[in-house]
This record gives C-alpha cells, sequence and structure tokens, in this order.
C-alpha cells in the first residue's frame, strides 16, 4: 500500500513510499482510510521528528470502513468489529515508542474499541476531524478538570447546584479544540441545570461566529488586546474564571489564562511547557497539563516522558 511516510534520520525527509499492508492483531481491525484530517501535532512530529526508527507513517486523525478483523474478533458482537463498518478515530503516527503506523495511509489497523461507528447521515470528511479534538477537549474538561459532568454526577450533587453562573473561559476559542469544549460546556450544563458564563479569547473577526450556536458564547474578548486578562476580571465582576481551557498553550497563553482565575480556579493546557514554549514556574497556579494520546488505552512515550493510560 502507499502511506505518507517520515524518514527521520533522512533530514526528516517526507514521501509517499509503498510500505507493508499492516496486519491485526489482538482485538484490532484494519481500515481502510478514506478521509483525514490533519492536526498541528501531526506537523510538529515531522519539524521535531520523535520517531526513532528509519521510516514511520504519520498522521493521526481518520475515518473509513473496516477492512478486515483480528482472528480473535470473528465472532464479535460489536458492529466496530465488522467488516463493512464505516468507523472514525485516531492513532499516534510517527511515536518512537508504538510501533503502530499512522492514518496517512491507504490502510491503518488499530484497536477496535478506540473507534467509533459513523452515522449514515455524516459526511465521512466530517467523520474524520472529530475524534483527536473532540477527545482532547472532553479529557481537558471532565477528566483534568473535574468540570461536573452529567453522566457520573449523583442525584444529590444536581439537587445542591449554586445558583451563581460557573465562569468558563476557552482560550484559542476559534480552534478546533475550543470548538469541541465550548459544545460540551453547554451540554454538561444542560444535564445538569447548571447556569454557565462561557467567556471566549478570539480574534474578533471570529466573534460574530462564536456568539452563534453551537459555540454560544456569552462574553468575548479580543486575544490582541493587552489588557485582555483585566477584560475578563471585570466582565466576572472582578471574580474571575472558575475553570480555564488554554487551548492555544503556547508562549505566555498560560499565565494569560492563570491571571483570569478565581480563588480556587483551576485550568488546563494540552502542551507540555517544553513543548508549548512556556515556563510554569512563577504561576501561583499550575495548569494541569495532559495530552490525548493518554487515551489510547497504552502507556506511551512523548517528548521523552512516558505518559500513562488515562
Amino acid at each position: 500500500m502507499e502511506a505518507l511516510v517520515l524518514k527521520p534520520y533522512n533530514g526528516g525527509a517526507v514521501a509517499v513510499e509503498v510500505v507493508p499492508l499492516p496486519q491485526p492483531g489482538r482485538r484490532q481491525i484494519v481500515v481502510r482510510v478514506q478521509a483525514v484530517a490533519l492536526n498541528p501535532v501531526d506537523v510538529m512530529n515531522v519539524d521535531r521528528p520523535m520517531a526513532a526508527q528509519e521510516l514511520r507513517t504519520i498522521g493521526s486523525d481518520f475515518a473509513g470502513v473496516v477492512a478486515r478483523i483480528g482472528s480473535d474478533l470473528a465472532d464479535a458482537s460489536d458492529p466496530r468489529a465488522k467488516v463493512g463498518a464505516r468507523v472514525a478515530g485516531f492513532v499516534q503516527g510517527a511515536n518512537s515508542v508504538n510501533e503502530r503506523p499512522g492514518a496517512f495511509a491507504e490502510y491503518l489497523i488499530t484497536d477496535y474499541d478506540l473507534t467509533w461507528l459513523i452515522s449514515a447521515s455524516l459526511p465521512i470528511e466530517s467523520a474524520a476531524s472529530v475524534t483527536l479534538c473532540a477527545l482532547t477537549a472532553a479529557q481537558g474538561l471532565f477528566y483534568r478538570l473535574r468540570f461536573p459532568c452529567p453522566f457520573f454526577t449523583s442525584r444529590s450533587e444536581e439537587k445542591t447546584q449554586k445558583a451563581d453562573p460557573t465562569n468558563v473561559l476557552i482560550n484559542g476559542a476559534a480552534g478546533q479544540v475550543a470548538h469541541f469544549a465550548a459544545q460540551l460546556v453547554h451540554l454538561a450544563a444542560r444535564g445538569l441545570s447548571e447556569k454557565i458564563n462561557l467567556i471566549g479569547v478570539a480574534s474578533t473577526s471570529k466573534h460574530t461566529t462564536l456568539r452563534q450556536p453551537p459555540y454560544s458564547y456569552n462574553i468575548l474578548v479580543d486575544y490582541q488586546d493587552k489588557d485582555w486578562t483585566n477584560e475578563v476580571k471585570r466582565a466576572t465582576g472582578g471574580q474571575g474564571v472558575h475553570y480555564g481551557i488554554d487551548a492555544a498553550s503556547v508562549g505566555s497563553s498560560v499565565a494569560s489564562v492563570e491571571a483570569t482565575l478565581s480563588a480556587g480556579g483551576k485550568f488546563a493546557a494540552f502542551r507540555s511547557p517544553q513543548a508549548g514554549g512556556f515556563d510554569v514556574s512563577g504561576l501561583d497556579v499550575k495548569p494541569v497539563i495532559g495530552v490525548v494520546w493518554e487515551g489510547l488505552g497504552a502507556d506511551i512515550e512523548y517528548h521523552g516522558k512516558l505518559l500513562l493510560t488515562s
């Protein structure tokens, strides 16, 4: 099959080459790739290769059709483990430890239970753009920040929701991760009858779109305004934000989001200080940092650190 491959020891060259067809192992499926999405991390894996092999297939997000299943799945009832099923998901292409090939190829292998079924009404191209960014947002919001999740909150907790709104800030509100984060905030709030004051930081050219459903920001500030952190404080009556999502997580953005927090507030970032070029040593409140690869169901290496599965 053909694949887009990275050659770390050949100056980081990228080329389309013929590579062996991947073979499914236990609980794995072979997917004939029909659409992929390009994420910033895919570019980063090429610009700053982590792969230790001579040749690695790159790419993360995919959507396609199950072409083959592992022998242990022959009697599986799960529809995702059926030849012909339309599925989407993500893999970690060009990681130094994970030997599985990436998504930018004619075929790939993945664990069947790390994919989701694509409805008949959803275009395959749209499905390809969902998984990595949506899971990144969900992990940051629910798993790391412990934002109230309607799926796991008890009825007694639901009855004690406070009357004042919860202030939630999303920096980089025009990006794909932020798009999913905003929708998840609203879905969780509706499920718990929680009052939410959603605040976004983005270019003014994006404000009109971000005010509309499904994002529905209550307050928007311009990221180019040097005083935007104080503007957020003023917009919350001096209180600050209870939860912050730094979807940019680069340079000074982390310190800026930290400056908007209320007493007891917390925030999540999606890059390591090394990858994002920021320093947390001077921050009173440190960001909760994690990456989406923790959701792949196996311990993996990322920028020289071992990430334990979530």
